[in-house]
């Protein structure tokens, strides 16, 4: 019996590892007998396999399985006494009567005094786990009893009933240690926000789209994969003056001095576009009648020839002139500008007919190239409008709208961006075409052209710059364009409405004093995220009145305050009480009612940064202000509105990416022409597991679709890759699978199964360490020093087949005791080959994907791995998924002490069918996370970790 020790978070997930009853332990006849006598007759494979419940049912009746149903009605009380000041004591007689014993007897010979495999003696440990140093290796054990990996098959199994006696008072007795820890514990969460938080807060601060946080580095990932880990995210000096550097910028850009900058106005119909192609091809004409003036009959043999080719399909994009059906490619080169367009100063309306188009074949080859000269500005916004239809509208092929903007100074100066946030589907057909709008902040497009204000139009290099319109459809289609109109610098009100959000009208406004306390109180308070105190805003007023001498205006002075608000801990930090964090602060303590709403307002922030990854909006002030958020309907009710609201998107993206480590496929460098593979491809793969999430957050469905179901979600592109029919269009959508294995889940996805290859084929032990990690948060321990290399070189290895070197590989001493425990999990997948399609073989060779675990579970293949997960593992998923969404709303890791309180979460979801929403709205109201709201929380104070950082 050997245990290998981990971290103390990992501890803390591995109780929710299977607690096996008697029905996961024991295999069903019709599996023994398919494992041990191979083969056996077809019919009697058949029958056997006919009579196997679905995925589908499997998920449905795990819950009878799931030891939180047998021990619900236990919990509860624990869970009650947990809020009492009564003692929680250990139970040592139920210890010395049945436990020790059964250690005695089963583990002893292993952990011993004649042998201590593991560095664990189990006749020496503490059985005190409320008071007792052993906790963690008391963790150890009760995980790998409940996996059924201890005592190992060769030793002899423990009898259903012994082990779940171990398992129950384990179970016990690391509940009610972890409540005793977690009264005397520390849980602070103070920390600074991440990079994308920051970008987020001062998005939605400022009312700008832009990315305010380009220049600051990335985060690290923590043990659990999270970029939001207290333990990380910390603040020094010289990021402090960064920050202050970022905030003064961001504030110049929100606010504008002066009059209204003219806007420039190009308008270009695609008649005027094609009037140059045209007229090469009227001098061809010309030069033709010419030549041939003296031979009337060859002239109308070679004019006839020279119509139908003026007529002729192309591959790329081409103009057409709808009135007698002539088309011409279309052209551009950088040499001269000389395709530039001029801008006017008042603006053309958009005609209501046409007579000329450009068509737009997909892929990104075809290019609609508009070009616009050095006259675009370097701030504001650029407004593009295109009027497009469908060419053919009767099949069901749905063509995409894509913007790109890009220069070509010369040879070797050149960039080409996607400015467009999304591509746009093109519905409608010729009769009444669309209008498709993008707005793009010229200030956020890098690289611009170097030279567009120091070369003239005509030379070399070129200062030009231009848009090009692209039809990023996956299926042969074509849009047709009549009129493109480009407009900027765009302002819809001056001042903007970012300058309005701070300098608002006010009776005030020309008492510079008055309007400057005003102007600072109202943004402080949001941008704080709670009342600001009279002592506060004075000590920024007295700022504001050392500035206002050194500033040509009124306005400027003001955002150099506004700058030191947004730079300041109060906005940097996320804490458990919104007050106390300023070192210079010396009101008195709050008073009761005071401190309440301090709590109030630091569970609004404390939400909105993990719902929405930014500040409260102006609502859940205004319910943390009147003391009724944290009532639990209205709390509910507001969780369900934040997940409704469009800036939930965020939450999904960036948990899902920290969660399943999708940062491995965004740097996955497969090499370049693999055959089925394109960046269309690879952004679908990174977009289908968001996807996915969202759907199930969407419709609060079991998270045990994460495992498996019969849907994917899916875009064109990717449908192709799965085999799919019938999915048209960029955008992505719920598609119905048969109760098939092979496809619905995480497992079985793209991007998963790709970002876990090593090209050009799978990689088992990416697959199963990934799988280990991240969805069953059960990682596996590090590999020894000096762990031998397959040899390839080897003629006998190298003939061997991938599940064949593994296994000899396993062999080696020195690999034996980690891969015994990893190599089976990544067996399972090898159907998937490395850009996770299906196979049935490799090289002409059968793909044996069977595999047998460390407690001699067989899995067959997918199908076994996934019937495995949901028929034995249930609970471990569903407790992993818990421990890593609270990791990620609590942003700090989870130690032992949480351990009851993730229990009960993972208790409370598993008795209300395990949805995803409803993980999110207990993990809101549990005690985890509101506790840390309260005055007499244990809070890191930052004047002693973060000393030289004032407001």
């Amino acid at each position: 019996m050997s245990f290998i020790p981990r971290t103390p978070v990992r501890l803390l997930l591995l109780p929710y590892a299977i607690v096996f009853t008697l029905s996961v332990i024991t295999l069903s006849v019709i599996t023994l007998s398919a494992i041990a006598e191979e083969p056996i007759e077809q019919q009697t494979a058949t029958s056997a396999a006919s009579q196997r419940p679905t995925l589908a049912t499997l998920k449905a009746t795990g819950w009878e399985r799931s030891r939180f149903k047998q021990h619900a009605a236990e919990m509860a009380p624990q869970l009650a006494d947990s809020a009492e000041d009564s003692a929680l004591q250990p139970n040592l007689s139920a210890f010395e009567s049945s436990v020790k014993p059964l250690l005695i007897q089963h583990c002893i010979d292993c952990h011993g005094p004649d042998n201590t495999e593991g560095n664990i003696r189990v006749d020496t440990l503490d059985p005190d786990l409320v008071n007792g140093a052993d906790t963690d290796w008391w963790s150890e054990i009760f995980a790998v009893i409940t996996k059924g990996e201890m005592p190992p098959p060769d030793e002899g199994e423990l009898n259903d009933a012994d082990r779940q006696q171990l398992i129950d008072w384990l179970s016990s007795e690391l509940h009610t240690a972890s409540i005793v820890r977690r009264r005397s514990g520390n849980h602070s969460a103070f920390r600074r926000l991440t990079r994308y938080e920051y970008n987020y807060a001062l998005q939605d601060l400022l009312g700008l789209p832009y990315d305010f946080a380009a220049d600051l580095p990335p985060e690290a990932h923590s043990d659990e994969g999270f970029e939001n880990s207290s333990n990380l995210l910390h603040l020094s000096v010289s990021q402090f003056e960064t920050y202050h550097g970022i905030a003064r910028n961001a504030l110049r850009r929100a606010t504008v001095v002066g009059d209204q900058p003219p806007t420039r106005y190009w308008g270009i119909a695609m008649k005027d576009a094609a009037a140059s192609e045209w007229s090469k091809q009227d001098k061809r004409l010309r030069q033709l009648q010419q030549d041939l003036k003296d031979d009337p009959e060859k002239l109308a043999t070679e004019l006839a020839k020279l119509q139908n080719e003026f007529r002729a399909s192309h591959n790329g994009a081409y103009y057409k002139d709808l009135m007698n059906g002539r088309t011409a490619k279309t052209e551009w080169d950088y040499h001269g500008a000389r395709f530039a367009f001029a801008p006017n100063d008042q603006p053309s309306p958009i005609p209501d007919s046409y007579d000329c188009v450009a068509v737009l074949p997909n892929g990104q080859g075809p290019r609609l190239i508009v070009e616009l000269g050095n006259q675009l500005p370097d701030e504001g916004t650029m407004r593009v409008t295109v009027r497009a239809s469908r060419v053919n509208t009767e099949t069901n092929y749905v063509p995409s709208l894509q913007l790109m903007f890009g220069w070509q100074a010369s040879n070797e100066g050149r960039a080409l961006l996607k400015v467009s946030s999304e591509d746009t589907p093109i519905y409608a057909g010729p009769d009444q075409p669309q209008i498709v709008q993008w707005d793009v902040p010229l200030s956020e497009i890098y690289p611009r052209n170097s030279v567009r204000k120091t070369s003239p139009m005509g030379a070399i290099p070129s200062p030009s710059e231009y848009i090009r319109l692209v039809n990023s459809a996956a299926s042969p289609s074509e849009i047709q364009i009549d009129y493109v109109q480009v407009a900027a610098p765009v302002y819809d009100q001056w001042p903007p409405e970012s300058h309005q959000r701070i300098f608002f009208e006010s009776n005030n406004a020309g008492d510079e004093q008055a309007y400057a306390r005003e102007t600072v109180t109202k943004f402080m308070t949001r941008a704080w995220r709670r009342p600001v105190s009279e002592a506060e805003i004075d000590r920024k007023l007295e700022l504001f009145a050392k500035m206002r001498p050194q500033c040509e205006t009124f306005e400027e002075a003001v955002v150099e305050v506004l700058a030191t608000v947004i730079s300041s801990p109060q906005f940097l930090y996320i804490t458990s009480s919104p007050k106390g964090i300023d070192p210079t602060d010396t009101e008195p303590t709050s008073s009761n009612d005071e401190s309440a709403q301090q709590v109030a307002y630091a569970l609004a922030s404390r939400l909105s940064f993990f719902l929405w990854c930014s500040i409260p909006d102006q609502e859940l002030l205004t319910l943390a202000d009147s003391g009724r958020l944290a009532e639990p309907n209205m709390l509910e009710s507001q969780i369900q509105r934040m997940l409704d609201d469009p800036r939930s998107e965020r939450f999904a993206r960036h948990f899902v990416h920290q969660w399943l480590d999708l940062q491995l496929l965004e740097f996955q460098n497969f090499k370049q022409n693999v055959r089925g593979f394109d960046p269309a491809l690879k952004d679908a793969m990174l977009e289908e597991p968001v996807a996915l999430f969202r759907q199930i957050l969407g419709d609060n469905a079991s998270v045990l679709d994460f495992l498996h179901c019969d849907y994917a979600m899916v875009n064109e592109r990717l449908a192709r890759h799965y085999g799919l029919p019938n999915v048209h269009g960029n955008h992505f959508r719920r598609v119905p699978l048969s109760d098939d294995f092979r496809r619905g889940g995480l497992l079985t996805q793209a991007g998963t199964l790709a970002m876990n290859s090593d090209w050009p084929d799978s990689h088992p032990l990416k697959r199963a360490i990934w799988l280990l990690e991240s969805v069953l948060a059960d990682p596996p321990p590090p590999p020894p020093p000096a762990v031998p290399q397959i040899d390839l070189a080897d003629p006998e290895i190298a003939k061997m087949t991938l599940k064949q070197r593994i296994e000899n590989h396993r062999n080696h001493a020195a690999c034996m005791s980690c891969h015994i425990k990893i190599d089976p999990w990544g067996v399972a997948f090898e159907n998937y080959d490395a850009l996770g399609k299906w196979r049935n073989e490799i090289n002409g060779k059968p793909i044996d994907a069977s595999s047998k675990l460390f407690n001699r579970q067989t899995l067959d293949g997918m199908e076994g791995l996934k019937r495995f997960l949901l028929q034995d593992r249930q609970d471990q998923f569903v407790g992993a998924t818990v421990s890593k969404l609270a990791t990620y709303a609590l942003g700090r890791p989870l130690s032992f002490a949480d351990r009851a309180d993730v229990e009960a979460i993972t208790a409370e979801v598993r008795r209300k069918g395990d949805g995803l929403r409803t993980i999110v709205e207990t993990i809101v109201l549990s005690d985890l996370f509101q506790s840390m709201n309260t005055p007499d929380s244990h809070v890191t104070s930052p004047t002693t970790d973060h000393q030289g950082i004032t407001p």
